[in-house]
């Protein structure tokens, strides 16, 4: 990112080393980037947090940016200046992103303006910041490598953060029939106001059973699965015949029989939000976009840090004991 020629500081989160939450930096000395072409420069009110920039950070991710690094891609706030050839933003736009060039824990922010959409008046910024990953992530696992259809049945593990919520409310709004789990009572309550149509406390002994009795004869279509380390061989237990499991987190390794999928010819499908055509990115946008407009998409905002407490923010989102939307740094 070219940085300007004048003294315009900023204060951003830097990352000089990988480790733990305490190698994120907050300096006030850092140059205001500059967007190039097809790049627009955003002054940020609000960035999510998402569990996959802890192991990023932790440098156990499979992709390590270069080092010094900002963090954060969900980014949203109001343009403060575009680049060459960008016809589609002014200056003073309200805008959100999935994606940033420069790292979103900052207070301004470079992004591609192709991975910049408009922000709804009936949002503010802390919604906005919610949006990004979370939603899109819902969409293309329900629908882009799910195949999800109306009148088949959902099981979000982990329906109480930041995907398993968005995923909730598509889901419930495109006519299928929703279950949830969620660690506490609160997060049970969040997601059955949020389109499930029964919850299931995950630290309940016989939660298992429960799901089964709930989806018998046949078992559940699709299950969105955040904790694939742990879940995934019960999982299978619980897919109907063509069932699948759509891998959206994993913190590790876990062992499973694959007879399990021959029985049902069912399907462990990996969902990554990076891989996304520009076509794919584009019918997720407008998908989310209508949902706003038709009142049914209401992102939840769980825990607010300012950015001073950014190292707190990583480690609860790994650490705390249940989610109850979505993480977001206040600037």
């Amino acid at each position: 990112v070219a940085m300007a020629a004048t003294s315009r500081m900023m204060r951003a989160v830097r990352v000089f080393e990988f480790g733990g939450p305490e190698v994120l930096k907050l300096q006030s000395d850092v140059l205001v980037p500059i967007p190039k072409e097809n790049q627009v420069l955003i002054k940020v009110h609000a960035c999510g947090v998402n569990p996959v920039e802890t192991y990023i950070r932790s440098g156990t991710y499979a992709r390590k940016p270069a080092l010094p690094y900002t963090p954060g891609s969900d980014v949203s706030g109001v343009i403060e200046g575009v680049g060459e050839h960008v016809t589609a933003f002014k200056k003073g736009d309200r805008v959100f992103t999935l994606e940033t060039v420069s790292g979103g824990y900052a207070e301004y922010a470079v992004a591609p303006a192709n991975r910049v959409f408009p922000l709804p008046d009936k949002l503010d910024f802390r919604q906005g910041a919610a949006l990004g990953v979370p939603y899109f992530t819902a969409y293309r696992a329900l629908f882009q490598k799910g195949c999800a259809k109306a009148g088949e049945s959902v099981l979000v593990h982990g329906a109480s953060g930041g995907v398993g919520l968005a995923a909730c409310q598509i889901a419930r709004a495109c006519g299928l029939k929703v279950l949830g789990t969620a660690g506490t009572e609160e997060g049970m309550n969040v997601i059955l106001r949020n389109g499930a149509h029964q919850a299931f406390n995950h630290r309940d002994p016989n939660y298992i059973e429960r799901i089964k009795e709930c989806t018998a004869p046949g078992g559940v279509d699709i299950i969105i699965e955040m904790l694939s380390n742990v879940n995934l061989d019960a999982d299978l237990q619980l897919l109907a015949h063509a069932g699948r499991v759509m891998v959206v987190g994993c913190r590790g390794r876990i062992e499973i029989n694959p007879r399990d999928t021959m029985s049902k010819e069912s399907s462990i499908i990996g969902v990554s939000l990076f891989l996304a055509t520009e076509e794919e990115r584009h019918e997720c946008a407008m998908a989310l976009l209508d949902g706003i407009e038709a009142g049914w998409l209401k992102p939840i905002v769980g825990s607010e840090y300012p950015l001073e407490k950014v190292a707190k923010a990583h480690e609860d989102i790994i650490c705390s004991s249940g989610a109850r939307g979505k993480m977001v740094l206040l600037l």
